[in-house]
């Protein structure tokens, strides 16, 4: 019984690391606005029905953070080999969220997570800080926490151990 409830589990603790992540770096902003790159944004970071004069609910909003999160995590299944423990998921679910499924799909760390390079892959989150051709503060400090829960063992997780 116990093991069939583990996947659903870790699925669950997945999500909700995510979305927790997610929401704290991309911040909810229920009016449409252009970011730091000139793209039109709306809630948690939402982008692809966002346009300017838009106001959405508190409610509508955490639909779409829902949505959007679905889709990164269904994009970290379908190109992703390897069994991921809950953060590892959870952090490559973020990075998917924000740069998107292309370029992660083409990325050096996926290439280097199938071939079972873990500590590898998860340094290659400390690259993706530029926007616009500069880099950005909050890009910065958000993938080096996308690094840290990549690189979070289990083990380390039940033990309240932080891997730095």
């Amino acid at each position: 019984m116990l093991k069939r409830l583990a996947l659903p589990l870790a699925t669950a603790s997945a999500v909700a690391i995510a979305a927790g992540t997610v929401g704290y770096f991309e911040g909810k902003e229920n009016s449409a606005y252009i970011d730091p790159v000139g793209v039109v944004t709306i809630c948690y970071g939402h982008t692809s029905t966002a346009r300017i004069g838009q106001t959405h609910s508190d409610a509508e909003c955490e639909r779409l953070l829902q949505q959007d999160l679905g889709e990164a995590f269904e994009a970290v299944e379908r190109h992703v080999d390897a069994e991921l423990p809950p953060t590892r998921e959870a952090a490559l679910a973020s990075f998917v969220y924000n740069v998107g499924e292309g370029a992660f799909a083409r990325s050096t760390l996926l290439r280097r997570l199938n071939a079972g390079q873990v500590q590898e892959a998860c340094d290659e989150l400390l690259r993706w800080v530029y926007a616009g051709g500069r880099v950005l503060r909050g890009l910065v400090t958000r993938r080096q926490a996308e690094r840290e829960l990549c690189l979070m063992e289990p083990e380390h997780i039940l033990a309240g151990e932080s891997h730095e």
